[in-house]
């Protein structure tokens, strides 16, 4: 079950890069957040209505639910400046480090145990985003760099999803991440005005600092469906995280390659 609800998150992921792949050259990163993030906290309400709860969603591990978003934000945002910058096949190929991460940790933080045949398949992926990557290379980008930090981000917050399944619903971590995403957008807005024009700043580098610009209706419209998508993505990947080990799942996100092919 765990698996079907990873498939179905990496499905929706994969929606949104190329959304935003699609608009990223006009928008700012923050920009795009914050807009998302306003259809996405709704969003993120019914789908604890959905679980048969009613009120705004309530947590006694607020520290962690707010940590957890604080790392998906950062982990979302350095994604997205590396796919300003990469093809999105070459970022899901270095996205192949974070079954090695996910697995690696919850061996230190959760104590789970992990065989030999999977810590296999997950050294071997991790010797295929070295051969893409190449550090130090001709070829190398920044961007891989951001992809890289995005995935530690990531597998640290699914270290903090298995701690918080034993007393939060997916959507109450979907709610909560929905919320730290919109107040951090809207705490870094002014960050392009601060920096001012970079002209020659890298494209990832651009992409966070764009001055922002009003959306034309079509672009508001995609913004407003990477709501719906995100919304449906936390919430998938959380119940995922949650209803099995961090190492069972965690081979399966190179599926992610494909998808994105």
């Amino acid at each position: 079950q765990g698996i079907s609800f990873l498939v179905l998150a990496l499905l929706i992921f994969s929606l949104q890069n190329v959304a935003v792949k699609w608009i990223a050259g006009d928008y700012s990163i923050l920009e795009i957040v914050t807009f998302r993030s306003l259809i996405a906290l709704p969003c993120t309400l019914l789908l604890y209505r959905y679980e048969g709860k009613r009120g705004l969603p309530k947590t006694q591990r607020h520290k962690l639910e707010y940590v957890r978003g604080v790392l998906l934000f950062l982990s979302y945002n350095t994604h997205f400046m590396g796919i300003a910058a990469l093809p999105l096949a070459d970022v899901e190929a270095i996205r192949f480090s974070a079954p090695l991460m996910i697995t690696s940790l919850s061996v230190l933080m959760l104590g789970e145990k992990v065989g030999p045949h999977r810590w296999l398949a997950v050294v071997v992926g991790f010797v295929g985003v070295l051969f893409i990557v190449r550090p130090g290379s001709v070829t190398f980008n920044l961007g891989s760099i951001f992809i890289l930090i995005s995935v530690l981000f990531y597998a640290l917050s699914v270290m903090i999803t298995r701690r918080l399944q034993t007393t939060d619903s997916s959507a109450t971590m979907a709610y909560y991440s929905s919320l730290v995403y919109l107040v951090a957008a809207l705490v870094l807005a002014p960050l392009p005005i601060v920096v001012g024009q970079t002209p020659n700043a890298h494209p990832s580098i651009a992409f966070l600092i764009r001055t922002w610009s009003m959306p034309t209706l079509f672009d508001w419209l995609i913004m407003s469906g990477l709501g719906l998508v995100w919304a449906g993505w936390m919430y998938f990947m959380s119940r995922a995280y949650s209803v099995a080990q961090a190492s069972v799942i965690a081979p399966f996100e190179y599926l992610s390659l494909p998808i994105n092919i």
